[in-house]
């Protein structure tokens, strides 16, 4: 017999294999429960949420998850959150404008300041008349001051505080300055030179430190007046004896020399008003040089 031989197939050609795409298992490619084609499902950690579109009147025009739908809880936390918001805002506005009350203020009161003793440098250095008259002289002055104008300085060596009074006691006259009242007496003169300033801390903000017996020193073109705390009150704003010639008796005749400050109380507020009454104890010329309770 004659052995079969077998007959071996031709060797396929290498390049008929490129670009060759292998077979592709139908059931393979379907997705599966996860959404993912050939995947085992969602790894540890994740969570797989099914996307739903939410239907307006006008279509679908958002798509949420069970995850991004707003919820009460939600919308509890976005309010929170932008009231917590607004609170800092707030309290930042507020910060500054303290922040302006105490420095800003203060900065702009003293620049005002600065230019004021200038001012009345040069009115005293150009020979200009002064209006004040000693504690026992009776006449009137010769030419009052105009409103708004620079006419004594204040010193309070208590409070280490140095001011120019100014004419007038409108809003305009003591935005910057103390202001004197048009129809109390002058620095020296017998009656009552009250002056009121604002209750700010560039002004008499600390004017309730003052004690009985501590000095108050008013400067003149040509003198030095030397008062002394006598009392202290608090009086309703209504309350305009204060200023009288005669503090506390509007019809009474003045025999003394007397200095009255005005301001605002408490502090931080207008609802009533803070009043030290001082009396003169000395006068002396500039020309002896500065009073012993101004220091060096």
């Amino acid at each position: 017999m004659i052995p079969v031989v077998p007959v071996r197939k031709p060797a396929p050609d290498e390049t008929a294999l490129i670009g060759a795409v292998p077979p592709v298992d139908p059931k393979a490619a379907e997705p599966d429960a996860a959404g993912a084609a050939g995947d085992d499902g969602p790894r540890r950690g994740e969570r797989v949420v099914k996307l739903r579109p939410e239907r307006t009147d006008e279509g679908y025009q958002s798509v949420y998850s069970e995850l991004t739908r707003p919820t009460v809880g939600s919308r509890i936390r976005g309010t929170v959150r932008v009231s917590g918001e607004l609170l800092i805002t707030f309290g930042l506005v507020v910060l500054l404008f303290a922040g302006y009350e105490v420095w800003g203020k203060s900065a702009i009161v003293s620049a005002h300041q600065d230019d004021l003793t200038s001012q009345l440098a040069q009115a005293w250095d150009d020979g200009g008349t002064d209006p004040t008259v000693g504690p026992t002289a009776s006449a009137a002055p010769l030419a009052p001051p105009a409103e708004g104008k620079p006419i004594a300085g204040l010193y309070i060596p208590k409070l280490d505080k140095h001011w120019v009074v100014v004419q007038g006691v409108s809003q305009k006259d003591i935005r910057y300055a103390p202001g004197h009242y048009p129809q109390s007496a002058l620095p020296g003169q017998i009656g009552n030179f009250a002056v009121a300033g604002h209750r700010n801390r560039a002004t008499f903000w600390r004017l309730d430190e003052l004690k009985n017996g501590d000095p108050i020193v008013v400067e003149s073109q040509t003198d030095w007046f030397v008062y002394h705390v006598a009392q202290t009150r608090i009086v309703r704003p209504n309350q305009i004896e204060v200023v009288a010639p005669v503090p506390g008796q509007p019809t009474a005749t003045p025999t003394k020399a007397m200095l009255t400050l005005t301001t605002c109380n408490p502090k931080f507020n207008n609802y009533q008003r803070l009043i030290i009454h001082a009396e003169l104890v000395s006068t002396a010329p500039k020309s002896a040089g500065r009073p012993v309770e101004l220091g060096d």
